[in-house]
């Protein structure tokens, strides 16, 4: 008889459980908070990632967007204030235009890091809820020609809330979409927030008109309702994500990095030009123009958010770096243009010229921030090494939207010193065209010139 085989200890314990994987779809908890968000996992992505991302970046673009038009309430205002009976001079003027920005560059910082901390979609609510301190405090303070400067620049640094809106909407967005759509969810969500500067240079003006005289007081509050809208619409439709972080090392990592300061400085010549020139056209048009309606000013913040993503498109196929120098010198023969209208009191060469700049920082916007992943990936080998790289090049892109931002004071600032000291604007356009080709060169130094260490690259 054949004796039965006695099982083994091993084969009587229980079978291994698999290892714990990401859920195939989204987990949902209490405060709209998603666990386990992993969107590089294509079952995940398809089990209902896409959807929840799209939702997201949908409500996340009205929000910026609606943060733009909060910034660039007093570019549109500010023309109108000697009508209303307010006694400013030029120099004040230009104060009011490029204090928002100032106050938007500032704020970029913190809000980047607000995301992590609060989640994004409480903090689109929170952002949301914010413009309407900026809004409230216009339709007071231009209730009463009587208000003194001083009164009235707090009240404009209190819109530079909606220039920080750009830096968490970004950093929020970024974590949703895997690394291949990436690029395409932040283009999107960034011209849909520069759209805003030139919609309301071109809605506004037609509200504050209503009726039998200008009524200033609505720039701002028409924005109350759109502000509680965003709130609203952020508190029932977005979504935060679970295991995001501050990743201050990487943003340290990126403060050592030159290139970080080099593209900080480019940014200043594309996105500052397109965000100060954008703040400051409707008052050059009223002041150095009178006979002319300021009307069609908006066209310029218009043509510079729509070419932004195509300078993204064109960078993609010739290279960020030569892109960003052919806009430099868009950008310079615009400024020269605008020279030359001033000098023969061409409204029409004027605007032509000013198209011509917006165009120019619309298409550099693009190409520069194109620039900043390829500069931070070159040479750089390893799957390791380059997830640091991604994580650097995000930092890279906080610091330079911050940085870039302080464009939109230096501009109008640049134009009221002029006409301070020479009674022109002329010498500030010589100064921008000077600063032009010396980012020009700058860039074809670093990388575009041959034998310089990225210029293989392609960046």
């Amino acid at each position: 008889m054949t004796a039965t085989p006695r099982a083994s200890l091993s084969s009587l314990e229980a079978p291994a459980l698999p290892a714990p994987s990401t859920p195939a779809v989204p987990v949902h908890r209490a405060g709209r908070w998603i666990d386990h968000w992993d969107p590089e996992d294509a079952v995940f992505w398809r089990g209902g990632g896409r959807s929840i991302a799209r939702r997201n970046l949908t409500l996340s673009v009205y929000a910026e967007f609606l943060g733009f038009c909060v910034w660039a309430l007093w570019s549109v205002v500010v023309p109108q204030l000697p009508a209303a009976g307010f006694d400013l001079t030029l120099d004040q003027q230009f104060w009011l235009i490029a204090v928002p920005s100032l106050v938007g560059a500032t704020l970029r910082i913190p809000y980047t890091f607000a995301v992590p901390v609060f989640g994004g979609r409480n903090w689109t609510v929170v952002s949301a809820l914010l413009l309407l301190v900026p809004a409230l405090a216009l339709t007071w303070a231009v209730s009463d020609p009587q208000r003194s400067f001083g009164v009235l620049l707090a009240c404009a640094a209190l819109a530079g809330f909606g220039g920080g809106n750009f830096a968490s909407s970004m950093t929020n967005i970024s974590f949703f979409f895997p690394e291949a759509e990436k690029g395409k969810a932040l283009g999107l969500n960034a011209a849909g927030g520069n759209l805003g500067t030139g919609v309301v240079q071109l809605l506004v003006p037609a509200v504050i008109a209503v009726g039998a005289s200008v009524h200033l007081e609505r720039a701002g509050l028409a924005f109350v309702p759109l502000a509680l809208l965003a709130a609203v619409l952020a508190w029932r439709g977005m979504d935060n994500l679970t295991g995001v972080r501050s990743d201050f090392r990487s943003f340290a990592a990126a403060t050592r990095n030159p290139h970080t300061w080099v593209i900080s400085f480019l940014y200043i010549g594309t996105f500052g030009s397109f965000i100060g020139y954008s703040g400051a056209f409707p008052t050059l048009l009223k002041t150095q123009f009178p006979e002319v309606s300021t009307s069609i000013a908006f066209l310029g913040a218009l043509v510079g958010a729509l070419t932004r993503p195509l300078g993204g498109m064109v960078a993609d196929r010739l290279g960020g770096a030569r892109v960003t120098i052919a806009s430099f010198a868009v950008l310079a023969v615009g400024a020269l243009g605008a020279v030359t209208g001033l000098r023969l009191h061409s409204f029409w060469l004027f605007f032509a010229a000013f198209m011509v700049l917006f165009t120019g920082a619309g298409v550099g916007n693009g190409a520069t921030y194109r620039m900043i992943p390829a500069v931070f990936r070159a040479g750089v080998s390893g799957p390791d090494r380059l997830a640091a790289a991604r994580k650097s090049a995000a930092g890279c892109i906080g610091i330079a939207g911050a940085v870039g931002a302080y464009g939109g004071f230096l501009i109008p600032r640049g134009f009221a010193m002029a006409k301070e000291a020479y009674g022109s604007l002329v010498p500030a356009l010589w100064v921008f065209v000077a600063a032009y080709l010396v980012m020009a060169t700058l860039t074809y130094a670093v990388y575009a010139r041959r034998g310089a260490a990225l210029a293989a690259e392609k960046v």
